[in-house]
């Protein structure tokens, strides 16, 4: 008992020490941006995001995710490319999604328009069984991040960003094919949504624009 004691003593002190070092960042990086973050930091609204992160963060299970959560703090006190909504879904975003998901996320990011079979490579390698439970896993990965509007397969659009039909492929009678089609093709070219590259924008990078300036310098979060 008294060894379990000492392990839980141990956890929470090292919690505590990981909470300290991740304000301290946030602090480090509001201080960077200066006074035009001040009526964000007073503002209710970006107290709730905070409120809601730190929740987050605390019931993270990794420390992938708790940095992710600083970022977006961080990054969050010190530009208004989106919404709070947006912000505090990304937040959501983190609770939900695991690291394998994320993996997804950092190839698209780093390797626009890969098909399944690009992706699987570049996290893999090799070939897989399309009955095996690592297909599974993947095809169940890609599809959570298609229907949370993530990532999307690559179409075609207008000037005004409409999208465009695909053009309908005649297959002659008799020539249909006797397996489906597989789930790690290589046909179908996927990329980030615009609110998955402002995720990466603001939860795996380290630094975006500052209110009313240019650029920022972005170091990719490995």
């Amino acid at each position: 008992m008294n060894q379990l004691y000492r392990d839980w003593l141990e956890e929470h002190k090292r919690h505590l020490g990981e909470l300290a070092k991740d304000l301290a960042e946030i602090m480090k990086r509001v201080e960077q941006i200066g006074a035009a973050a001040e009526q964000r930091l007073e503002s209710d609204e970006y107290l709730g995001v905070v409120r809601k992160g730190f929740r987050i963060w605390d019931a993270a299970d990794t420390r992938e995710k708790r940095d992710y959560v600083r970022r977006l703090i961080s990054n969050a006190a010190g530009t208004t490319l989106c919404s709070d909504d947006v912000v505090r879904l990304f937040l959501q975003w983190i609770d939900y999604y695991q690291e394998v998901h994320f993996s997804v996320i950092r190839v698209l990011y780093k390797h626009p328009m890969s098909t399944r079979w690009g992706m699987w490579q570049q996290l893999h390698g090799g070939r897989v069984r399309e009955d095996s439970a690592d297909a599974d896993l993947f095809s169940l990965v890609v599809s959570d991040l298609t229907l949370g509007r993530v990532i999307r397969q690559h179409r075609e659009t207008t000037g005004d960003g409409a999208f465009l039909k695909k053009p309908h492929t005649n297959v002659p009678k008799g020539s249909a094919a006797r397996t489906m089609k597989s789930r790690l093709d290589d046909i179908d070219e996927y990329e980030l949504t615009e609110l998955g590259r402002q995720f990466v924008h603001y939860v795996m990078t380290d630094a975006v624009p500052r209110i009313g300036g240019g650029p920022g310098k972005e170091r990719s979060a490995e």
